[in-house]
């Protein structure tokens, strides 16, 4: 009878713990009011301290070259996102100007770009396969117009991990607002 029960008990425990584990993290909620943008992040990612760059970064903590950025630019005239170009036409001129700038030593291909509607708010969503000199990593970027701001939030990870995080980092970009 003892054994029966030590039995259940360790399945329950066992099932249990087995639906714990998944390939989607927990995810966090960021919000910055000032700047009038919010986004999940994945749990046990911390925010790191960046002087003269992204307006906000998350790291992994066991990961550390995983990490979640959020770039704030000027946007001249009242542009909408449209107005800067097509998903692909911004994809490429993000990839030239900020994931593999001339000189930077890495190499950037477009792997997919697309358009999507929240909130009556345009949303680019483009993916990246990047080449640096000693890995390959993995992109994913949201980029949206408001407020005569361009606002730019870049998910990465490499190659390697990439098949492991990629339904957590999608839901990431896709939870990325401006307001």
């Amino acid at each position: 009878m003892i054994k029966r029960i030590v039995t259940m008990l360790l399945m329950v425990l066992g099932l249990t713990l087995t639906s714990c584990v998944s390939n989607v993290v927990g995810l966090k909620s960021h919000v910055d009011t000032g700047d009038g943008y919010q986004f999940l992040y994945p749990n046990g990612w911390l925010p790191i301290a960046v002087a003269n760059g992204p307006d906000v970064v998350f790291r992994d903590l066991i990961q550390q070259t995983e990490n979640v950025s959020v770039v704030i630019s000027p946007v001249t005239g009242d542009k909408t996102l449209a107005d800067l170009g097509t998903p692909s036409e911004v994809g490429y001129k993000l990839s030239k100007n900020a994931i593999a700038p001339v000189d930077s030593g890495r190499e950037a291909e477009l792997v997919n770009a697309e358009s999507r509607e929240s909130r009556s708010k345009n949303y680019y969503i483009l993916e990246y396969a990047v080449k640096l000199p000693n890995q390959q990593r993995h992109n994913l970027a949201s980029v949206a117009v408001s407020r005569g701001k361009l606002f730019t939030l870049n998910i990465s990870t490499t190659e390697e991990r990439w098949p492991k995080v990629k339904e957590a980092f999608e839901k990431v970009v896709k939870s990325f607002s401006v307001y």
